[in-house]
């Protein structure tokens, strides 16, 4: 599926659903959670841990409060915080069921981060190529619009590279 990368914080940004990038226990942590418990600006943490756990790889869907955006699909790249690390397989199942989940609510737009990467402790080349690989391969039922975040230029740079190369 066709799919478009952008640069800046994922709480900022509008669209039908904004995917977490989760650990099982669904604790809103830092990073891409942090960003988004902080601007939801409502009961998130608590909402998406009442759902948990999820198996390594699943999801759980919660409102978004002030975000501007209808849910928030929390997808679980890695395990509990200090458990292990998230993986290749982790990251693709996250990224399937993530999009998967957004067809099953009817969401026309999407915008997912480097599930897997940063605190979860994948390399950010490596994890962004899965994700990449994973949207690419979607047939959508409902999405139309599926943003790839990057949060910092040298993100963006590389995974904008990376997403270059997935579609050569």
């Amino acid at each position: 599926m066709e799919f478009t990368v952008v640069q800046g914080d994922i709480a900022r940004q509008e669209a039908d659903a904004l995917v977490n990038a989760a650990g099982t226990s669904l604790r809103m942590g830092s990073g891409v959670a942090g960003a988004l418990r902080r601007n939801a600006g409502g009961p998130i943490n608590e909402e998406a841990m009442e759902k948990g756990p999820v198996d390594l790889g699943g999801v759980a869907v919660t409102g978004a409060y002030d975000l501007d955006a209808e849910y928030v699909i929390h997808a679980a790249a890695m395990p509990h915080y200090g458990d292990g690390r998230a993986t290749a397989e982790s990251i693709r199942e996250a990224t399937r069921n993530a999009l998967e989940k957004a067809d099953e609510l009817g969401c026309e737009s999407l915008v997912i981060p480097a599930l897997g990467c940063g605190a979860a402790g994948f390399d950010l080349r490596g994890g962004a190529r899965v994700v990449a690989e994973a949207i690419d391969a979607h047939e959508p039922r409902s999405l139309e619009d599926v943003r790839f975040v990057a949060y910092s230029d040298g993100e963006h740079e590389v995974v904008r590279e990376v997403v270059d190369e997935v579609r050569s």
